[in-house]
């Protein structure tokens, strides 16, 4: 190194966040990894996994993955209207604020708060759904539930990329000759579209981790995945199997990291015209 030469020092600042990640992301991920491919004695045991192909534990990933595409899809597409609205509105104005600030609360609203607001508020006991007997019926009931905090999510997740969209494209389009649905349809559409679907998966990932809330509907019966591990780490009627809950993790993770994988591609496409 040559005198009066300064090593780079900008990358110090990204040592608390590599940290974060690994302590509370990569190394639970690994310990889940690990044990779920080993015996007891710390040997290489890939019997396990078969696990993952036992009809049962399938019906858990089919009823998740259900739950999470029918709340993902539906809150999408609210969301993705709300957004737009938003947008179209005064940037500066009393109701874009109170739409970001209230969405930011709501999408963190989840859990037995949101099991509890949601009865109190439309559910059975308020007399609203009394006899709605699709309310208690799984995916549809709690699927209702999660739309709730899917909406909120969506607004602040896609409304960046409404945002992005230059009055200019409209315009161009008019001058053009074409109407609304040809600016939607060649210019609008196709650029929100890598947003929408990356929101979506969002969403899905989102939904397919979410306990509290699918705990507090239905304790008695699991559904989903998330329910099953719980039982098999803290049953009290000889259920527990730490190793069934890994293997299951194993498989949560698994799925999760297709889904991100695919967000992140999808949103790298989005950024390419927000710039």
């Amino acid at each position: 190194m040559r005198a009066g030469r300064r090593l780079p020092l900008a990358w110090t600042g990204t040592i608390p966040f590599f940290a974060y990640v690994g302590l509370f992301l990569l190394l639970p991920t690994g310990i889940v990894v690990w044990n779920s491919l080993t015996d007891a004695s710390g040997k290489l045991n890939l019997g396990s996994i078969k696990t993952l192909f036992d009809p049962a534990v399938r019906m858990y990933f089919v009823n998740s993955l259900e739950l999470s595409a029918i709340s993902a899809v539906v809150g999408a597409v609210f969301g993705a209207v709300i957004a737009y609205a938003v947008a179209s509105g005064n940037p500066d104005g009393l109701v874009r604020r109170l739409a970001t600030a209230g969405s930011g609360v709501l999408a963190q609203f989840g859990g037995v708060t949101l099991a509890f607001a949601f009865n109190a508020a439309i559910g059975p006991t308020s007399g609203f759904l009394t006899k709605a007997s699709w309310y208690y019926d799984f995916p549809q009931g709690i699927s209702l539930i999660y739309v709730y905090f899917q909406v909120p999510l969506m607004v602040l997740v896609f409304l960046p990329a409404v945002d992005g969209m230059k009055m200019q494209w409209r315009e161009a389009t008019e001058n053009l000759g074409g109407s609304t649905w040809h600016f939607w349809r060649h210019v609008g559409g196709p650029l929100l579209a890598p947003a929408f679907l990356g929101s979506t998966l969002l969403l899905f990932a989102n939904s397919l981790s979410a306990y509290a809330t699918v705990q507090a509907w239905e304790n008695q019966i699991a559904y989903v995945v998330p329910q099953q591990i719980s039982i098999a780490i803290t049953s009290e009627v000889g259920l527990a199997s730490a190793n069934e809950a890994q293997v299951l993790a194993l498989g949560m993770v698994i799925v999760v990291a297709v889904v991100m994988v695919s967000y992140t591609l999808l949103q790298r496409r989005t950024s390419r015209w927000l710039r």
